[in-house]
């Protein structure tokens, strides 16, 4: 995501202030300045959208402490702090304290300009890392595939955002239509990559020369890059990573080991196994699988995620009817029950699918989601799989929650209109939204 950059130019001299100014503005950048420090504290602060750049000698607060405030605001603000001649030792317990670098005056102009240009680089990076960590906890922006308040799916994310901050390579294993490549797209987007190349590849369905020539090169037409060299210092994400012949396994270990640690190119690699009684580990060579899994994520299917069945039904039948043109399809209780018991083989592709043809069904006013259900787990995975059931209890409080998020939302969050439609007191009302973790203003 694009953060657009300001930078803050702090100097109790106003000629020094307007030059820095100028000649940044005409390098591009989007400058505001201030005479003191106390004046830039009031608009500099946490997750300020910039960098700032200031002098060290200031009547009040002078740069040092003023650099100390603003890391005890936010230690990833860079600050570039500017000395005058001989105050370089003074520069360098600025940089002990976080500055991001320090100029001396008389300073090149251009150098300033670069130096600019870093830090804005550095701070876009670090907050848009912040704002994805935010998506990621709170389910909302790029990330709302991501939703779900189950256990598993509390866990995945926490275990994304710890995995995509370390710098080791990843295997992601799980069912076929949990969101592994999703996954894959998140770990490098939390992570310190996050503005480098992210490249995928599928494995499967390629003979070996071809799959040589596109990884490791060459090519004899010079017209293609090799995936190793378009992917480095980003991410490379290998989907079917088990298609790999085993002497190409072995190329890609070496590759892997050649680059040391930390790695210049991170490996995420999928594993999309699907045959009865096979493994990823046991598709992989040894030495590979374990370099792999060091960090490991299994996906969660979806008939282990309770609740979150609804909640994503809901959301995606709404998307279909706004799609289609017509109203989402209001459910039953023995239908909010048939959709969790469900053993979902296909899981979330497969609740997309039902979801899109409930909509459809209900523009023509026929058909029921037992029908589809049937339809859908028609095949070999349907007799092997089962799903456990649920005391009385659950399957209750779970369509009394869809209940009232789906009034919530028709009614855009007004209250009183909810209150009435489903015939409950204001009190009783507030306390089942508590209960189920719904707030108003998501409604609105």
């Amino acid at each position: 995501m694009a953060t657009a950059m300001k930078i803050a130019i702090v100097d109790d001299e106003q000629d020094m202030r307007q030059s820095i100014s100028q000649w940044l503005a005409l390098s591009g950048f989007d400058t505001e300045t201030f005479p003191s420090a106390i004046e830039a504290l009031k608009v500099v602060g946490a997750d300020y959208p910039g960098v700032v750049i200031s002098d060290i000698k200031m009547p009040g607060i002078d740069g040092m402490q003023f650099l100390k405030k603003l890391m005890s605001l936010d230690s990833g603000l860079p600050v570039i702090m500017i000395t005058g001649h001989g105050d370089v030792p003074m520069a360098v317990d600025a940089m002990r304290v976080g500055a991001f670098d320090f100029l001396e005056k008389p300073f090149d102009p251009d150098r300033m300009t670069e130096l600019a240009k870093k830090a804005t680089n550095a701070r876009r990076v670090t907050l848009d890392s912040r704002a994805l960590r935010r998506e990621l906890g709170d389910g909302t922006g790029i990330m709302k595939k991501l939703i779900g308040a189950s256990p598993v799916m509390e866990r995945l994310r926490e275990d994304i955002l710890d995995l995509g901050q370390a710098d080791g390579h990843v295997l992601i294993d799980g069912e076929t239509g949990t969101g592994k490549t999703l996954i894959a797209h998140a770990l490098h987007a939390v992570g310190a990559r996050a503005t480098k190349k992210f490249v995928t590849f599928a494995c499967a369905g390629r003979e070996e020369p071809e799959l040589a020539k596109r990884l490791f090169g060459p090519d004899p037409d010079g017209q293609i890059m090799p995936l190793i060299e378009e992917a480095r210092g980003g991410t490379l994400v290998l989907e079917d990573v088990e298609a790999l012949p085993m002497a190409l396994q072995a190329r890609l270990l070496t590759w892997i080991n050649d680059q040391g640690m930390p790695a210049e190119t991170r490996v995420i690699a999928i594993c999309n196994l699907q045959e009865q009684g096979k493994t990823c580990e046991s598709a992989l060579r040894p030495d590979l699988y374990f370099r792999l899994a060091a960090m490991k994520i299994t996906t969660p299917p979806l008939r282990a995620r309770g609740e979150d069945i609804l909640t994503l039904f809901t959301r995606l039948s709404q998307q279909f009817s706004e799609e289609y043109g017509c109203d989402a399809p209001e459910i039953t209780a023995q239908e909010a029950a048939q959709l969790l018991q469900a053993p979902w083989p296909g899981n979330i592709r497969q609740l997309i699918n039902v979801a899109e043809r409930a909509v459809m069904q209900n523009r023509r006013g026929s058909g029921s989601i037992a029908s589809l259900l049937l339809a859908e787990d028609d095949g070999p995975d349907a007799q092997t799989m089962t799903t456990e059931g649920k005391p009385l209890k659950e399957y209750v409080e779970a369509f009394e929650r869809m209940l009232i998020d789906n009034t919530m939302r028709r009614h855009k969050g007004s209250i009183v209109a909810v209150m009435d439609e489903l015939c409950l007191p204001r009190r009783t009302l507030n306390e089942k939204m508590a209960k189920y973790g719904l707030q108003r203003s998501d409604y609105l």
